[in-house]
């Protein structure tokens, strides 16, 4: 197995995604933004949710860098950007706002693709992060393995959380999730300031 996939940068790419994305945190906001949904409806709003939202992980994991080499970004500097994304990310994490979000007062609008999809599953956070992980591999099959399967892995995590929610919501309980979501925020924010730290030691090395 080591000698095609990196686990190494598999298990840094899926604790960091999961922690950011936060599958037990996303049962209760799925609870609510679906609360009106029949199960059926409920299901298949779980899976279009993750499917938006790999979409739009992987749209940046394959294009980001052209974007960073064209707007002329360093890595110090997405990494350093990214920390400062991710600690806002932990703070509401820590502070509760992550639980506020309300369903779209448009109707019309899925709230399986937005705001679940977007950007609450596949927000700045997990966008950055992804890009942060493929700017620093050496572009080998064993690495780009790794982060690919590493992001499926969250996204499946992600769909067994919303897909048993109900089930999940009843076992954990509202203090329960709470306490999960909690401990996400405060991985997610040493997470940050690890990157912060390595970006001002790589500005420091190029000065």
């Amino acid at each position: 197995m080591m000698e095609f996939v990196d686990l190494r940068l598999f298990s840094s790419v899926f604790i960091t995604l999961f922690v950011i994305m936060d599958p037990p945190g996303t049962v209760p906001i799925f609870l609510g933004l679906t609360g009106a949904m029949t199960r059926k409806q409920r299901n298949k709003a779980a899976w279009q949710a993750v499917a938006v939202a790999l979409g739009v992980i992987v749209s940046f994991a394959v294009f980001g860098q052209s974007i960073l080499s064209y707007m002329h970004i360093s890595l110090a500097a997405l990494q350093a950007s990214g920390g400062l994304l991710l600690l806002l990310v932990a703070m509401e994490l820590l502070t509760g706002k992550m639980e506020e979000a309300q369903a779209s007062p448009n109707n019309k609008v899925n709230v399986a693709l937005v705001p679940l999809g977007t950007p609450l599953l596949a927000g700045p956070g997990a966008i950055v992060a992804t890009m942060v992980f493929v700017k620093q591999t050496d572009g080998t099959a064993a690495d780009v393995l790794a982060i690919a399967l590493a992001v499926v892995a969250v996204h499946v995590c992600l769909y067994l959380s919303m897909r048993f929610a109900n089930l999940i919501h009843r076992v954990l309980k509202d203090s329960g999730t709470i306490l999960v979501t909690r401990i996400a925020g405060l991985l997610l924010a040493a997470i940050a300031v690890q990157l912060i730290a390595d970006a001002v030691t790589a500005f420091i090395q190029d000065a």
